[in-house]
């Protein structure tokens, strides 16, 4: 079931929101070669509790406040005393904060040091991706609108879309209805987008194949083929007028 939020609501979650692009302002500088992820992660725990947030993640488990994946690795790395980030790699970082009982969600990807222009090129692709898929994220159109603007541009790049894992509803929870794929799927659940939605638009594109599967951790998503994965997400609000992105300050 679909979840509409009021604008009280909306104003709740933009909080939560709002305090998540704080964090990322304030640790993706000081994320840097030699690093540990989990000493990323002791960051994040700092930030959010010192601002009387909680990590979202625990609800779910999760053993680290936020997901760090590195090259190959496509989404929710647990961070470790003994992953070392290295000069080259990319490094996605996904973090949510549950502020009063409201959620937010975002995702981030860095470049350590110097990377190939083909790194580049994929980061950039991606970030466009996501800008296409906030841009389709309106009234009138339906979910699966936003999952054709991701496609089409990252295929057309001849880059592989992540198909097992979608963006998703959220605010009152971590993963809520409706599911955002990134690839538009032949039929299912495909609402209009309404005023009051609260999404998570998040593209997964992979350098290689679209294809995934979960390391022994039972978290872990790398990409099938160990080619390099991007990650990028924003939390938007779906206003009768407009589409709001509401983790940027």
């Amino acid at each position: 079931m679909i979840m509409l939020k009021s604008l009280l609501h909306i104003n709740e979650i933009k909080k939560s929101c709002k305090l998540l692009a704080k964090m990322f302002d304030e640790i993706l500088p000081k994320v840097k070669a030699g690093m540990t992820t989990r000493q990323i992660d002791d960051m994040a725990v700092k930030f959010i509790e010192k601002h009387g947030g909680k990590p979202a993640w625990y609800k779910v488990g999760f053993d680290g406040a936020v997901c760090i994946s590195i090259n190959e690795e496509v989404i929710h790395g647990i961070p470790s005393k003994s992953r070392i980030i290295k000069d080259g790699d990319i490094v996605s970082i996904d973090a949510g904060i549950d502020l009063n009982g409201y959620i937010s969600d975002c995702t981030k990807t860095i470049a350590i040091g110097e990377v190939p222009e083909k790194t580049k090129k994929l980061m950039e692709v991606t970030k466009e991706c996501l800008a296409a898929g906030i841009e389709a994220c309106k009234i009138g159109n339906r979910i699966f609108d936003i999952s054709q603007a991701v496609y089409d541009i990252a295929t057309k790049h001849g880059y592989g879309v992540v198909y097992e894992y979608s963006g998703h509803g959220v605010g009152f929870d971590i993963h809520e209805d409706p599911c955002v794929p990134n690839v538009p799927p032949r039929k299912g659940f495909n609402p209009r987008i309404q005023a009051g939605m609260v999404l998570a638009i998040e593209p997964m594109i992979n350098m290689g194949t679209g294809d995934v599967d979960v390391l022994e951790d039972g978290w872990t998503v790398v990409s099938r083929d160990r080619s390099l994965s991007c990650h990028e997400e924003h939390t938007v609000a779906v206003f009768p007028d407009h589409t709001e992105i509401l983790t940027i300050l």
